[in-house]
């Protein structure tokens, strides 16, 4: 990844964290009018991000398995 969208959806998928976040939180947050920044867009578009609906819950947002391997690949953990 080199665009410069690339570092923002890092920052997405680090905000969203290893636990499931409302979406309502989520667009809130994160979605822009602005083409020129379309973060929130090309996450889901990437497969980085995955949609949850549960019964009777709010839908939340999620680290895809793909979004997790590029948050590890780039900001690993320091033990």
């Amino acid at each position: 990844m080199s665009d410069p969208v690339d570092a923002l959806v890092i920052d997405l998928l680090e905000w969203i964290g290893p636990r499931a976040r409302p979406t309502a939180e989520v667009l809130e947050v994160w979605r822009t009018s602005c083409p020129r920044l379309p973060v929130w867009e090309e996450a889901n578009a990437r497969g980085f991000i995955e949609h949850r609906h549960e019964s009777g819950r709010a839908a939340t947002v999620a680290l895809s398995a793909a979004g997790r391997a590029l948050l590890q690949q780039r900001r690993p953990v320091r033990a």
